[in-house]
Parts: structure tokens; sequence; C-alpha cells
């Protein structure tokens, strides 16, 4: 479903990935690892097509990731970023806005299915009404999980999405995802909850192999 195929990338003069080889297949779940400025961060730029590679080939359902094929990659993957925006004005509004965009319109995006997610990530009920403003770091991240699986996809970039959470919490994210066996994860975290579950696999990005 995913492939680098020796892949570099460049920054400032400085290598950030060198000849990056892998393959993900669709269902599985995978965590990459390394320190600070390893690249995984990098990994998902590529693949949404926010920066370019220097050389080597990035396929993602068998289409090559390119400017005529960096939107349906796009419209295909739900990406939570380390740094969770969601701009200002009630929950509810924020809600409503991602509910009403053109790419989610034949979405049901139902009431029930979301008093279930607020359940199970132990969200207060009023979230809705509160200001994003207001919330907590650990409440920002739990409510962009709710709303990426809302969006109904069956990819995932995940990336430092259990940071702000207590060890509860991080265990329920995780058990949640490797639950899905459909749902294709892709993976850049510091927590053990992650590294240590028998249901990912592990990409060491800076020795460029699969760990055992």
């Amino acid at each position: 479903m995913i492939q680098f195929k020796n892949v570099d990338l460049s920054f400032n003069g400085k290598k950030i990935i060198n000849n990056l080889s892998f393959e993900i297949k669709q269902g599985e779940k995978v965590v990459f690892s390394g320190k600070s400025g390893s690249g995984k961060s990098s990994v998902f730029n590529l693949l949404l097509g926010f920066t370019d590679p220097d050389s080597g080939k990035i396929i993602f359902k068998e289409k090559h990731v390119d400017e005529k094929s960096v939107w349906d990659v796009r419209k295909d993957v739900a990406y939570i970023d380390q740094d969770v925006s969601l701009g200002d004005g009630k929950v509810a509004e924020l809600f409503n806005f991602v509910s009403g965009l053109k790419a989610n319109a034949l979405l049901d995006f139902n009431e029930r299915k979301f008093d279930e997610l607020l359940t199970y990530f132990e969200l207060e009920k009023d979230i809705p009404d509160k200001d994003t403003g207001d919330l907590s770091g650990g409440e920002r991240q739990r409510l962009s999980i709710v709303i990426a699986i809302l969006l109904k996809r069956d990819i995932f970039f995940l990336d430092e999405v259990t940071s702000s959470l207590d060890g509860h919490l991080k265990q329920k994210v995780v058990d949640y995802f490797v639950a899905e066996k459909e749902w294709t994860c892709l993976v850049n975290s510091h927590d053990s909850i992650w590294l240590d579950s028998p249901g990912v696999k592990i990409f060491d990005l800076e020795e460029g192999k699969w760990r055992p």
C-alpha cells in the first residue's frame, strides 16, 4: 500500500533521510522510531506532498506520489499533527465546520457515534460548548482523535498524538487503533506504550530497517 524506494531528503545541506526503503501493507500498524532529527515527521511530510524528495520514489496505493496524485493521498488519510490546531471558537462550531467541508459531504457525522467516542476517550459531554482555547493539551489531542475517526478514513498518520496524555489514556488510544484490523496506521511517538504494543511493527529510521 505504501512504499518508499531509495528516498533521499536534505534540508539546508544536511541529510535528513538517506536511501530509505520500506513497505507498509494494508492493516499494519507501524511505529517509526528514532531520535529527534532522524526524519520521523519528514516521512509524513513526504507522503502528504508537503516536501519533495531529492531522489527516490514514494508509492501510495500503487500511485507515484507527485503533484498530480497528492490530493488523492490527502483525501484518503486522516492526519493528526503533534501541534494540534483547532482554531478559535466553540468545539461545536469546529465540528460543524469539519462536517460541512466539501471533501466530507458524503460522510454521516451522527451524534450517537460522537457521544460514544467522547465516552471512550473520557471527554466531558459538555465539551461541544467549550471554547477550543480553554481546552487542555490532553483534551485537544483526544478531540483531534475523535474528529479524525469520524472522518471515516482507513489510513491514519499519527504524529505524537499521545504526548499530553497520562498512561491510562495513552493505553486506550493505542488499544483503539490496534483493534481496528482494517486501519493502516503510521505512528510517530516516543511513548513506550506504542513501542511495546504487540499489535505494532517498529521501523528504526536511524538504522533504516525493521526491528525484529
